[in-house]
């Protein structure tokens, strides 16, 4: 019989970093696809996405020693998710532009779409919504685009965006405004309403 009540992200953490290597497993459990398709939507490359994503959890174990339940366990992993995704920034300048015609484009579109205030029954055709979403997420600045797949994919809030990035929460905010703007503009959206960008 299952477990009634299971343990919260944190605890389980405490408990892998205490030596009982069990927990470790539905922790990546939990997390492992978000994660990958983080770092598959930022670069538009599975194979990179499956390297970043297993060095992001060599370094989650790594860290397990020194980690503090201070934050959520995910807005700890995908600080270091975010970290990985700047040091392959760094040493590859010319990064890989999203890939349109790929099937997790049209899952990108649908989830977007569905967790960042768009709507997508009001625009025409889900494979050009997702090439011409796919194509505007591309044209953005990383670190917008970071921003907004962060509060996308990966359900982050404002503060949680600036503690994985190291940003204040006024930057962050802004890069999350900044992407749905030129995403919006992009996408013929702009007769939609105004999206907050809770705090």
């Amino acid at each position: 019989m299952a477990d009634e009540q299971q343990p919260t992200d944190e605890a389980l953490m405490l408990a892998y970093a205490s030596g009982q290597a069990a927990a470790f497993e539905p922790l990546y459990s939990r997390h492992s696809q978000r994660l990958w398709r983080y770092f598959f939507r930022n670069t538009g490359n599975a194979a990179l996405a499956d390297d970043l994503a297993q060095d992001t959890w060599f370094a989650v174990v790594d860290a397990a020693p020194r980690y503090q339940p201070s934050a959520k366990f995910s807005t700890w992993a995908f600080t270091l998710a975010h970290h990985k995704l700047v040091d392959h920034w760094r040493s590859h300048k010319a990064h890989a532009s999203l890939d349109e015609e790929s099937a997790e484009g049209m899952s990108l579109a649908e989830t977007l779409f569905a967790h960042s205030g768009f709507d997508p029954e009001r625009l025409q055709g889900r494979k050009d919504l997702a090439r011409a979403l796919l194509d505007a997420l591309a044209q953005l600045p990383p670190e917008q685009r970071e921003a907004f797949l962060l509060q996308a994919e990966a359900d982050m809030s404002v503060a949680d965006i600036a503690a994985a990035t190291d940003v204040s929460a006024e930057t962050a905010k802004s890069r999350l405004r900044y992407a749905r703007a030129k995403l919006r503009q992009a996408l013929g959206a702009d007769d939609a309403e105004p999206q907050k960008v809770p705090a």
